[in-house]
């Protein structure tokens, strides 16, 4: 489950960014997470509490903003939205999408005391 250690790297975010900003607990955490960054929103809440726990972030809540996956079909010319890598354009019908946006798997904003 690479969720798991997702969620470790989040930590150590949350640990080096508390030693630069000088603060001592993270209330909540929210994640930006696109349709193709290949994370399971389920499993990454599960891993976070499990990773979390006895740290600056234990008890934190977590937040997570999913966004909508873009491409550009290079037949047609046209955005369409994707929600899996190899889709046909929803337009054209054509297989040569390629992915402008939907990839992301990001720290959005934190709280922190």
């Amino acid at each position: 489950m690479h969720e798991m250690s997702i969620c470790e790297g989040i930590l150590q975010v949350l640990e080096k960014e508390a030693g630069r900003q000088a603060f001592r607990r993270v209330m909540g955490v929210w994640l930006e997470i696109g349709p193709l960054a290949g994370v399971e929103p389920e499993a990454l809440r599960f891993c976070f509490d499990a990773v979390v726990r006895g740290s600056l972030a234990d008890g934190a809540r977590l937040e997570i903003v999913e966004t909508p996956g873009q491409g550009l079909c290079l037949q047609c010319g046209k955005s369409v939205p994707v929600r899996q890598r190899f889709d046909p354009c929803p337009e054209c019908g054509g297989y040569g999408v390629r992915v402008t946006s939907g990839e992301e798997l990001r720290i959005k904003e934190l709280e922190v005391e």
